[in-house]
């Protein structure tokens, strides 16, 4: 096999390379469903050159085309190389922790882990599954683990475009205002609650764990079959006994 010649990197390459991992962000920050417009705005490309490198990493995988063609979403590449860092193992004391609080709360107890911008549901109650965790971590608006991680970032608007605040309910929060609002009482309330956003007939509320540093890290989730959120707030108090064992094995 004959080897390939270095011919170094020409003078376009590497802003070809930045616009390209740029794309890759905003598709990030958008969730599926994002379109080639959208990306381009984000961005600050112009059209035909954001559509060009969409349509190349199509092809190398990083992003796929939906199959109704109105947006894309990210690949199965970029999924290999994020869920061994977003995903670590629990340890046996993180667990046990877990297991004794879902022993003296009849409702749904789960763990998610944060990275600086995204969630992971790590321990899904199995006496009280989620319906569906994938909607919980893709959509951050709508989702109390995901209105947690907004609360904690400076402009939650670089997590989320105001303008795909979707709705998953009628109760889902899809303005930006309404947003700002439910942030500001997170900030001053020290969880995040939500009811009927995510699952018209599922209240939650995510009561944060924060490593000795104050970095926050996870979250327990409270879940109750109810439309009134403080069914879900009524056990804040004693999850919060439970964060508090939990931040130094976590942090």
């Amino acid at each position: 096999m004959t080897p390939a010649v270095d011919r170094g990197l020409t003078g376009r390459q590497p802003k070809a390379v930045q616009s390209a991992l740029a794309i890759l962000e905003a598709v990030a920050r958008a969730g599926a469903g994002v379109t080639a417009k959208e990306v381009a705005e984000d961005v600050g490309l112009p059209p035909a050159t954001t559509y060009r490198l969409l349509n190349l990493l199509v092809g190398e995988e990083y992003l796929v085309r939906l199959p109704d063609l109105h947006g894309f979403a990210l690949g199965r590449k970029v999924a290999g190389l994020a869920g061994p860092s977003v995903a670590p193992a629990l340890s046996t004391a993180a667990r046990e922790v877990v297991a004794e609080l879902r022993s003296r709360v009849r409702s749904g107890i789960h763990l998610v882990l944060y990275t600086p911008t995204a969630l992971r549901c790590v321990d899904v109650d199995p006496d009280h599954p989620l319906q569906a965790p994938e909607l919980v971590e893709r959509h951050l608006h709508a989702s109390a683990a995901g209105k947690l991680l907004l609360a904690e970032q400076p402009d939650w608007q670089e997590l989320v475009h105001a303008q795909r605040l979707h709705r998953l309910t009628d109760r889902t929060v899809t303005r930006a205002a309404d947003l700002d609002a439910e942030l500001r009482a997170i900030r001053g309330g020290g969880c995040a609650v939500q009811a009927g956003q995510v699952h018209e007939d599922l209240a939650c509320c995510a009561v944060p764990v924060r490593a000795p540093a104050g970095a926050l890290v996870a979250a327990l989730v409270v879940t109750v079959r109810s439309t009134d959120p403080a069914a879900a707030v009524a056990h804040a108090g004693l999850v919060r006994e439970f964060t508090a064992r939990l931040g130094p094995l976590l942090g």
